[in-house]
């Protein structure tokens, strides 16, 4: 059955409404399709609740703080650090009023190792990425924080299944040692894929250790991820559909026979005044190339689709407010309905 969800980000900056709409949108859906509610975070409330700013506040041994350029390593934590946490638990009281009583599967999203030092700037230094001492402690801190964190949502919603989504949308730049230093004048040491890959199963394993029954992590817009993801040993792959090559599409069906969940974000629904949103041609953005590389129709009732995010940022929500983030959400699972007639054609 073609399962929607979406990918954590939520406009406004009220928790309690936010996770209340999503849990209630993507519980009541078709009977054909699934619906998978997610554990919002609202980034326009600041720095402190973006998902760099939940990592933070749930690393273990690791404090942080707010600099002129961001997040940066800190010898303690302050103000920003204890805001951030502060943010963390409203959100999880929230989600334990909003979600009383609810039994079923609950995605949690996080960031992960990777794109958090990329992130993230040493104490006094450049970005933590280009350390490969800070890039295997933050590795190991995020898992147990993640582990914690995961055990905490178990608390707040005890009927819950938790399906972790790893947000990693630099890590593609990390593997290519693309990334700018500060001065912008340099570029910084790429992470090897297979180092890549063993931080990135550190959670995996973590989120698994604490409960989670599926992990699946977000590589962006780039296919290069595919190989690091798979060697993280993550049950599910994660990727925006409209910015697959031929190369990344067939690099996803060589995942996909290999039993991996495909989590295909699409691109929102294009509008006219006449016609409304085109769910068939979102539908297609996914069906078409599918198709191409000789997947089998059926096999599209097994993906999770996932509501397109306006900038394609995981720490933002994109511009619009909460009814164009509520649309979004109707419109995938309008999408998901398209899919499963093709799946059963």
């Amino acid at each position: 059955m073609t399962a929607v969800s979406g990918t954590g980000a939520w406009p406004g900056t009220d928790p309690l409404e936010a996770q209340v709409v999503v849990l209630g949108d993507l519980t009541d859906v078709p009977s054909e399709v699934s619906g998978l509610p997610f554990v919002v975070h609202l980034p326009q409330r600041g720095p402190a609740a973006t998902l760099t700013g939940r990592a933070l506040a749930s690393l273990v041994d690791l404090p942080a703080e707010l600099g002129p350029h961001g997040w940066k390593l800190a010898d303690r934590g302050g103000g920003d650090l204890a805001h951030a946490r502060a943010l963390l638990r409203e959100d999880l009281d929230a989600l334990a009023v909003a979600a009383h009583g609810y039994v079923g599967p609950l995605v949690v999203p996080v960031l992960g190792p990777l794109s958090l030092a990329a992130d993230l700037y040493l104490a006094r230094g450049d970005r933590a990425v280009g350390d490969a001492g800070a890039v295997r402690e933050l590795a190991q801190s995020l898992a147990a924080g993640v582990a914690e964190h995961l055990q905490a949502v178990r608390r707040a919603v005890p009927g819950a299944v938790p399906r972790v989504l790893v947000h990693e949308p630099l890590l593609a730049q990390v593997v290519a040692g693309v990334l700018p230093s500060f001065s912008g004048y340099a570029r910084l040491r790429a992470v090897r894929g297979p180092v890549a890959a063993e931080h990135l199963a550190q959670v995996v394993r973590a989120a698994r250790a604490a409960g989670a029954d599926h992990v699946a992590v977000h590589g962006g817009t780039a296919w290069t991820t595919i190989p690091v993801v798979r060697a993280a040993g993550a049950d599910g792959l994660a990727l925006h559909v409209d910015a697959l090559t031929t190369q990344g599409v067939e690099r996803v069906a060589a995942a996909v026979e290999a039993g991996t969940t495909f989590w295909a974000q699409l691109p929102r629904a294009t509008s006219s005044q006449c016609a409304g949103p085109d769910v068939v041609g979102q539908a297609e953005t996914l069906a078409r190339p599918w198709r191409e590389v000789g997947l089998p129709v059926r096999g599209l009732d097994d993906v999770v689709l996932l509501a397109g995010d306006a900038d394609r940022d995981a720490d933002r929500a994109g511009d619009g407010g909460p009814d164009d983030a509520r649309a979004s959400l109707a419109g995938i699972v309008r999408a998901a309905r398209v899919l499963v007639e093709r799946a059963l054609a």
